[in-house]
């Protein structure tokens, strides 16, 4: 494929085709013409309503107002997910966005905790991780001087809506039209322009599909197979629900277990989003509903909403002059709020890759062999939280704890068993402390630790940890409840 990228078409509105369309219309402005086309009549998957702090960089390269962002999706802070009967019917956890403890060059905190635990000094993981005892106490606060690591938890309709109108007011144009067909060139195969039921036809150089899981462009140009995940993530099916506020908002999201899935409490400024996610072979769609609708809080402000999925990539995600971003690209549940993320990623990777001149075959490769990495990690990130419970109630449960797992979340578990190590592939979104805290929250006691901590007495440790600790409850002390702070910052408008 040539580069001569003068118009960039985005077929489908949504998070995806609205986060791509701002993205470009700020950084092409002027190089190319940006035309999305969507209709009104099509809906949105729209339950992506919980973001990872990557999304912080995102609206920092876009230079969005954090507070008028806020104010315009209902947004609250998130520091992280609580996990509520994972490892044992009777077990919760918090996996946080804070780094726990103080990093060494040889070792991680985990190490020091673990020798700790070994002595019989009394202490938790996470009593030394800012974040995470600021989630547990419901606190949160921002200032110049602020350390703390969050991310949102955001209506995503609105946050469509929000970059609708960043995008539409740097020049990027809007078709309404539902796509009757999709033009290939019979010598090429690249795609030549899309056909509107208006009879419009919007021709375009790069095009973009966020269509969602239709994926209606491209499947038409590329013959590489969808690799299904479903042996390893079984859940196909999520129900989706919102509900009336029925206390404070609290700084981060809920997961909920159940015995054939999990449901999530995701609180905002107006409202809850609540969905319930689940495998059709253990539980009936009608069984699902009701099981949310028994669980939720508050009261309901929708009809609940079946979704139908299937967990997996496109070994291809950029094929001629096709790339597929969001759900046309793949699915991985929703379980640790990535779905927001992977857009933004292969945005910002696409744009470090595109060439001004020549040929994109070879960017076109490495941009989906670095997109397959990412994902990769991902699925095993997510596979860890099933297959390491103590769950033995249920089918469901069994199944994933007795399952063949992938070699490389393998590898990770025995590395961290056997020596208490963590590590970060490249590229890769979870740093290896969000691996250390879901390994021990699903219930991995490593048996050793590095020997190098073995040279502190414990009397020294016991200091060592007091310290941090101390640091740590100081901090937490200092914040403002998180609804209160969330009702003052975003109140009214700048002056």
């Amino acid at each position: 494929m040539k580069n001569n990228i003068k118009r960039i078409v985005i077929a489908g509105g949504g998070t995806a085709g609205w986060m791509t369309a701002a993205m470009f219309s700020e950084y092409f402005k002027g190089i190319m013409d940006v035309i999305l086309v969507e209709s009104d009549t099509i809906g949105t998957v729209g339950v992506g309503e919980a973001t990872i702090p990557p999304i912080r960089v995102f609206h920092r390269i876009l230079n969005i107002d954090e507070q008028e962002f806020m104010r315009a999706t209902q947004a609250t802070f998130k520091l992280g997910i609580g996990f509520d009967g994972w490892r044992s019917e009777n077990q919760d956890y918090i996996h946080s966005f804070g780094k726990t403890g103080k990093e060494y060059w040889a070792c991680d905190f985990q190490n020091f905790w673990l020798r700790a635990k070994g002595l019989g000094v009394e202490c938790e993981y996470g009593d030394f991780c800012y974040e995470l005892q600021a989630a547990k106490a419901e606190k949160f606060g921002v200032s110049e001087k602020s350390s703390i690591n969050y991310a949102y938890h955001l209506d995503a309709s609105r946050y469509a809506k929000y970059l609708r109108s960043y995008s539409e007011a740097r020049g990027v144009k809007r078709i309404e039209g539902l796509i009757d067909n999709v033009a290939i060139n019979t010598d090429s195969g690249f795609i030549e322009s899309l056909q509107l039921d208006s009879g419009e036809c919007v021709a375009g150089d790069l095009f973009i599909d966020c269509t969602g899981f239709r994926a209606l462009l491209i499947d038409k140009v590329t013959e590489s197979r969808f690799e299904d995940w479903s042996h390893w993530l079984k859940a196909d099916r999520a129900v989706a629900l919102q509900t009336t506020l029925s206390g404070p908002a609290v700084p981060y999201t809920k997961s909920v277990a159940h015995d054939a899935g999990w449901r999530w409490r995701i609180p905002l400024q107006h409202r809850v989003g609540n969905g319930f996610v689940y495998s059709s072979q253990y539980l009936g769609d009608d069984q699902a509903v009701e099981e949310l609708v028994s669980s939720v809080s508050g009261d309901t402000v929708s009809d609940p909403r079946v979704i139908k999925f299937k967990t997996g990539r496109r070994a291809e995600g950029w094929s001629k002059n096709c790339i597929a971003l969001g759900l046309a690209s793949g699915f991985v549940e929703p379980l640790e709020s990535t779905s927001i993320h992977l857009v933004m990623s292969s945005l910002v990777r696409l744009i470090k890759l595109l060439p001004s001149t020549g040929s994109l075959s070879s960017v076109a490769r490495e941009y989906n062999a670095q997109t397959n990495r990412e994902l990769e990690n991902i699925r095993d990130f997510i596979i860890l939280h099933y297959h390491i419970n103590g769950r033995k109630g249920s089918p469901y449960w069994r199944d994933y704890a007795n399952m063949d797992i992938p070699d490389t979340l393998k590898h990770r578990i025995e590395l961290f068993k056997e020596s208490g190590r963590a590590f970060n592939r490249d590229g890769e979104v979870f740093i290896a402390e969000s691996w250390v805290q879901v390994m021990l929250g699903q219930g991995i006691t490593p048996h050793f630790y590095n020997p190098i901590v073995s040279a502190m007495s414990k009397s020294d440790l016991e200091k060592l940890l007091a310290g941090i600790r101390q640091a740590v409850d100081k901090s937490v002390a200092r914040l403002p409840n998180h609804n209160d702070f969330v009702q003052k910052y975003c109140a009214a408008e700048k002056p």
